[in-house]
């Protein structure tokens, strides 16, 4: 097979869906992964040249039943991202350590465990990875000790494997989406969020999955070729101005 095959996580909806669309209209072919069995169903079958992996990234074995999957519908793996996440908000004196390790299973644990896993197939295909974080794995953010903290071990982890992976010309880079406006975000955020948030992004705006995942497809690419072990924020300038108090900057 010479057809480039990737694998993506949380691919059922928003911005890993994006991110397979994308790839799809690059010629890819693609394995969905997701533990949402009906909705990762859904979708696949309303797209050709893809594999439903219902998985779970967290769970060893899980992982490598997707690695194995993907190697005997693919023959390669091209391309790997890791988006996948758990997202967990409240205060640090009512964050239980269950909920802490639930964040991190799948959001620390499941990037770690997929990349090691897919590393052999990498080799040969001299392929690429890019892992998602957020903006809240760069500076901290009230309600986001669990979440946060994950981001930026990602964000760690993504050096580590940019720096010992570099011999074998696989390439490791970070994407820190910014507020994304989602099916999910716009049923739980207020009026006053949203104006909060245009009023401390320089843009004054929301990004789009697909904004997200048109920086995703790109490191995956030839063009980003000399690129790796870097952290690119896709926020609109969100982290660029701090905490974003409009009043500093005017």
């Amino acid at each position: 097979m010479t057809q480039k095959v990737a694998i993506v996580t949380g691919a059922a909806r928003g911005i890993g869906l994006s991110t397979t669309d994308i790839l799809l209209a690059e010629g890819y072919r693609v394995a969905m992964v997701d533990r949402d069995g009906d909705e990762l169903t859904q979708v696949a079958a309303a797209r050709e040249n893809v594999l439903a992996v219902i998985r779970d990234v967290s769970i060893p074995s899980e992982v490598e039943a997707i690695i194995a999957e993907t190697m005997a519908w693919g023959e390669r793996i091209d391309a790997l991202v890791n988006n996948a996440g758990v997202a967990d908000f409240g205060p640090i004196e009512e964050t239980t350590f269950e909920r802490w390790r639930r964040v991190m299973d799948t959001n620390v644990d499941g990037v770690f465990l997929m990349s090691q896993a897919a590393i052999p197939a990498l080799k040969e295909t001299q392929g690429a990875i890019v892992n998602i974080a957020s903006i809240s794995g760069l500076r901290a953010s009230t309600l986001r000790v669990a979440y946060g903290t994950s981001k930026a071990a990602v964000i760690q982890l993504t050096k580590q494997q940019a720096a010992e992976l570099g011999e074998y010309n696989i390439r490791a880079n970070c994407v820190c989406p910014g507020p994304v406006k989602t099916k999910l975000s716009i049923a739980v955020h207020s009026q006053d969020i949203i104006n909060a948030y245009h009023d401390s992004i320089p843009l004054n705006r929301y990004g789009s999955e697909r904004e997200i995942a048109d920086v995703i497809v790109f490191l995956l690419s030839e063009k980003a070729s000399y690129v790796t072990g870097q952290i690119i924020a896709s926020d609109g300038g969100f982290d660029s101005t701090g905490v974003g108090l409009p009043a500093l900057r005017k």
